[in-house]
């Protein structure tokens, strides 16, 4: 593993400064907690990991973003009291079920590998049932990647969640390397290691590079879902336990920082997902770049899905409707978001389970849709809820 650790290594030199001010809220309360132990599950230095997604972060805002920004006041549209029970409901009904559900899925990939792993070899319907447990972990992690603040960012957990775009094939060569040194890895042992050869694509590349599983490879899969699994539940953890500071629920009489950071986090779902799991590796709009989200299991689709599937019940969820409408456009608003989320639905349901086998003219058109998203939340929703666009965006449009 050593090369490839001094790989990530390198690769996190360059960009840890970048990766750190992406992740940070402007929360004082929730960096502090960004400090404890509990905040940092089994917490890797920086410079030992690396995302090269980070290196793409545009530093400039949109001229949407100026327009908007200018309209907004220092205090939100919204009634304080209007926005303390939305953002109760976001950390109870949205957030904290989403990391629940991440957990769940893990804690089951884990327990089956446990049980076939026993009998020996893993192939044929047990091998089979272990894929499709994986992909219904990597579409939780994939709607829990909305929330992009808090512990799992500040800890810099996501790294080792879901370490992507793996541009340069770091985790096909890392994960065979660590299993073929250490056949009998341990979570432990495996929690120390880089993020290359954790979360979830190290997962895939074990269950899905070939057809069987023997020890060694039982072994890992078995280690790092347990890992995985710690890890999560710390930030599950962490969210129930400090939801009010990492939200500012208990600030919105003074400002809009909780609704400000948690829609924009939602802005930066779907351009991240647009630019990095579409665009780049379809080679829409340049040259190919990284590749597909769910690549080696061959079910990019079903990782975009869960993604639109989240961001469908969080627009249209009847407590923010019911907040928009205070606002006389909030209404139009919603009613534009449905449907430009039902018509990306609809057309990703139609492209084969591996997108990039579907033609370009299909390829460019969900991109067209999800660029039509991207612009109704920035030059309608945002400003409705009287917000302004964060200074991270990786959009174009």
């Amino acid at each position: 593993m050593k090369k490839y650790q001094a790989i990530a290594m390198a690769l996190s030199a360059l960009s840890a400064g970048l990766l750190i001010s992406c992740a940070k809220p402007n929360n004082d309360t929730a960096n502090q907690n960004a400090t404890s132990k509990e905040a940092r599950p089994q917490q890797a230095n920086p410079q030992e990991t690396g995302n090269e997604a980070n290196h793409e972060e545009v530093s400039t805002q949109s001229q949407d973003a100026a327009a908007n920004n200018s309209k907004a006041t220092e205090v939100s549209s919204i009634s304080a009291e209007a926005q303390s029970a939305y953002l109760t409901h976001v950390a109870k009904d949205i957030v904290i079920p989403a990391y629940h559900d991440a957990v769940k899925q893990s804690e089951m990939l884990n327990t089956l590998a446990k049980k076939h792993c026993a009998t020996g070899a893993v192939q044929g319907e047990p091998l089979l049932e272990l894929r499709g447990q994986w992909i219904k972990l990597a579409q939780a992690w994939a709607a829990a990647e909305m929330i992009n603040f808090g512990p799992a960012t500040q800890s810099m957990s996501n790294l080792y969640i879901n370490y992507y775009p793996d541009e340069r094939g770091l985790v096909h060569n890392g994960v065979a390397e660590l299993i073929a040194s250490n056949p009998n890895l341990t979570p432990e042992q495996l929690a120390q290691q880089s993020a290359v050869v954790q979360g979830v694509p190290g997962l895939e590349e074990a269950l899905f590079a070939q057809d069987s599983l023997k020890t060694p490879q039982c072994n890992y899969v078995i280690s790092a879902s347990s890992a995985l699994n710690t890890r999560l539940m710390a930030i599950e953890k962490q969210w129930q336990d400090t939801s009010v500071a990492l939200l500012a629920i208990d600030k919105t009489a003074e400002s809009d920082q909780g609704l400000n950071q948690w829609v924009n986090s939602l802005l930066s779902f779907i351009e991240t997902m647009k630019s990095t799991a579409i665009d780049q590796p379809l080679g829409l709009t340049g040259n190919k770049k990284g590749h597909l989200p769910a690549d080696s299991a061959g079910q990019s689709r079903a990782i975009i899905n869960a993604k639109l599937a989240t961001l469908n019940k969080v627009l249209t969820d009847p407590v923010l409707t019911a907040m928009l409408q205070a606002n006389p456009d909030g209404n139009a608003v919603g009613d534009k978001l449905l449907t430009a989320l039902s018509q990306a639905a609809t057309l990703l349901a139609q492209m084969p389970n591996d997108i990039g086998q579907a033609d370009k003219a299909t390829q460019q058109k969900l991109l067209n849709h999800l660029t039509s998203i991207t612009q109704i939340i920035k030059r309608e929703l945002i400003p409705a809820l009287g917000v302004r666009v964060g200074f991270n965006s990786t959009d174009g449009d």
